[in-house]
């Protein structure tokens, strides 16, 4: 059984059709990488999969169960988390304050999960070090790392990230790509990444291209072409 399963998606905007007919899956334990051009539907897919948009046709599985009539929250709760474009941490909470945010989405909320986990540390060291700096003074390596780390104190099953090495400098997307495929290979989880950064791209078991909304091309990632690169990545 598949992990993530997206049958013939179609979202609007509106009146304006943005995602087309997508079929995507995710396994857990492995990366899978959306690329494309800017524009083309990646962060709605993204934001259709986590209720913030709804699919005007089309399903979605997630462990075999329809996501369709499920809210945002549910969606968290079933193992589902997001790191958006832009981080979205909260500024004036410190970083502690930010990753106990993170576990709201555990049964019993902050009430009864209020200890960050050492693994979240041993992940992202710099995160310890911060713990009472404010998230708005973390610089945008740091502030990404902080994003992950929280979106895994919900435990999730499915790990969805949008463009997280966007702005930030070399070591720490080194940093970044390390920890993710430690993630996977420690606990499991599965990944849907969208970058357009070919080395990180290149670290993903499997890829599916979007252009103009629908998937134009998939699979293994070690069998990308130049030709592919070079029509879906901005390099």
């Amino acid at each position: 059984m598949k992990l993530l399963e997206i049958r013939g998606l179609n979202t609007y905007y509106g009146e304006s059709h943005i995602l087309r007919g997508v079929d995507l899956t995710v396994d857990s334990g492995e990366m899978v990488c959306l690329i494309g051009r800017n524009g083309v539907g990646k962060t709605t897919l993204l934001k259709s999969l986590i209720g913030l948009l709804t699919p005007r046709t089309g399903e979605i599985f997630f462990n075999g169960e329809s996501l369709s009539r499920k809210p945002p929250h549910k969606r968290a709760q079933l193992g589902i988390a997001y790191v958006p474009q832009g981080r979205e941490i909260i500024p004036h909470l410190t970083v502690k304050e930010n990753l106990q945010l993170g576990m709201e989405a555990l049964k019993g909320g902050l009430k009864q999960n209020a200890n960050i986990d050492d693994y979240i540390y041993a992940l992202f060291p710099v995160l310890k070090e911060f713990l009472v700096r404010k998230g708005g003074d973390l610089s945008g390596g740091q502030q990404q790392q902080l994003a992950i780390a929280r979106a895994l104190l919900g435990k999730p099953k499915l790990l969805l990230l949008d463009e997280p090495t966007e702005g930030i400098q070399p070591s720490v997307v080194q940093d970044i790509e390390l920890a993710i495929r430690r993630i996977i290979s420690e606990t499991g989880i599965g990944v849907l990444l969208v970058e357009q950064h070919l080395h990180f791209v290149r670290q993903s078991d499997r890829y599916y291209a979007m252009q103009r909304g629908g998937i134009v091309a998939s699979g293994q990632t070690d069998s990308l072409s130049r030709d592919i690169i070079d029509k879906f990545l901005s390099v």
